[in-house]
């Protein structure tokens, strides 16, 4: 018999909890302009099941640059202009294509 999942109810090969689905989400990824022009890039549209913080870490390290995740918008903000590459860094860690809106 294996071990049922605390959050779910099923069974540990089965479960959903740990797994999010990234094929289901919409992601849009714009740009602002802040205080004194600095540029920032905001992705937003995530899962809530969705690990942000290890996904900032990922993308800040990938794009040398600094940033942060609201927890309530479910938001990514990372400091710069990385619109040209966001899509296809999120594309390689196995978010949809058709899901990935640059405005």
């Amino acid at each position: 018999m294996s071990k049922i999942c605390s959050i779910c109810g099923l069974p540990e090969e089965l479960c959903v909890c740990k797994k999010p689905s990234t094929n289901v989400q919409h992601i849009i990824a714009r740009t602002e302009i802040r205080q004194y022009g600095k540029v920032i890039t905001i992705i937003d549209g995530f899962d809530k099941t969705l690990d942000l913080k290890g996904l900032v870490r990922q993308l800040k390290t990938k794009f040398a640059c600094g940033g942060s995740f609201d927890k309530e918008k479910r938001a990514i903000e990372l400091q710069g202009n990385h619109t040209a590459k966001i899509k296809q860094e999120l594309i390689r860690m196995g978010f949809s294509e058709q899901n990935i809106q640059l405005i």
